[in-house]
């Protein structure tokens, strides 16, 4: 199979803005070609084995490293990265071919839908109706990103449909994805329940429910009963809960937060192992608590003196 010819402007210095269709239509052409024959028999033997169950741990996996990535400003590796990600779609879509279910094609054409319907100012009312936009709504946006959301959840409400007298109404949490972070999840939750008044006045009351979950979940660790871990982890769940409100409270998102908490815990225990003279594992706690603390300290003082570089470019070479 020839590949095109390689984008010679990609080794142009010059930062190029504008997309070239027919190039990317040719090579998306291409990968759904080279998809399609890995899992053709005579393919891959590896790909045609997979199934939805068995690669859905990599698409998690492959979002979280572009995420990495943007992260990182790590830019030269960002376009694999992304690469990556539009595998996991081609994948899919080929094994659901495979199984007379839909293809790419589908894929795209209900993407295109999509960002027409929602995009009213930027396409024509006609436009958006046309894609299937049955939401009454304000296409003169006059340059507000505010008024662009609004005309976009009001989109995707309407094309939920409005439940009809005999249906269970639904709850308004339903709004809330569960197919994303735990941490964000929880976020959105609570987020979303304080627009009935469902929520804590103030972070001070929040930190009081900190401490009372915090007793609750020392109550049942200490039973001691093997049959309590259920409500182990129940209570357990309660308090990281309670913790990511507090974040919200407080204007503080708790994934980024936890984030930067795992990367500074990466870089002094990084620190622990290139000071000590001996193996981590031969040093008393005591001796560990000291090596933590002045890997902290130095850490702490090479940022405020400007010698470490808040970039995190180097979070993924930590150990």
């Amino acid at each position: 199979m020839d590949l095109p010819p390689a984008d010679s402007s990609a080794k142009n210095s010059t930062p190029q803005t504008v997309t070239d269709p027919a190039r990317a239509a040719a090579l998306f052409e291409q990968s759904v070609a080279i998809m399609a024959r890995l899992r053709a028999p005579g393919g891959c033997p590896w790909d045609r084995e997979q199934s939805f169950d068995s690669i859905r741990k990599y698409t998690l996996e492959e979002a979280y490293e572009v995420f990495d990535a943007i992260e990182r400003r790590d830019f030269a590796h960002l376009p694999e990265e992304l690469g990556d990600l539009l595998l996991q779609v081609l994948f899919y879509a080929e094994m659901a071919a495979n199984q007379g279910l839909f293809t790419i094609a589908d894929v795209l054409e209900a993407l295109n839908r999509k960002l027409v319907r929602r995009h009213p100012h930027v396409f024509g009312d006609e436009a958006s109706r046309a894609a299937g936009n049955n939401a009454d709504v304000n296409a003169d946006v006059a340059g507000s990103a505010a008024a662009v959301l609004r005309n976009w959840e009001e989109i995707k409400a309407a094309e939920a449909g409005a439940p009809s007298a005999q249906e269970t109404p639904k709850s308004r949490l339903d709004s809330v994805l569960r197919a994303q972070p735990a941490l964000a999840e929880a976020a959105k939750l609570g987020a979303e329940a304080r627009k009935v008044g469902f929520d804590w006045p103030n972070w001070r009351d929040v930190l009081a429910k900190l401490a009372e979950e915090t007793a609750e979940l020392e109550a049942e660790v200490a039973s001691g009963d093997p049959a309590r871990k259920p409500a182990v982890e129940a209570e357990l769940g309660d308090l990281l809960f309670t913790v990511v409100h507090l974040g919200r409270h407080l204007g503080v998102d708790a994934e980024m937060a936890l984030r930067k908490c795992n990367l500074r815990f990466r870089q002094r225990f990084g620190e622990m192992e290139r000071t000590t003279p001996r193996p981590l594992q031969e040093l008393s706690p005591a001796e560990l608590e000291a090596l933590w603390a002045e890997a902290k300290r130095k850490l702490a003082d090479e940022d405020a003196s400007g010698l470490r570089s808040p970039s995190l470019s180097t979070a993924k070479a930590q150990p």
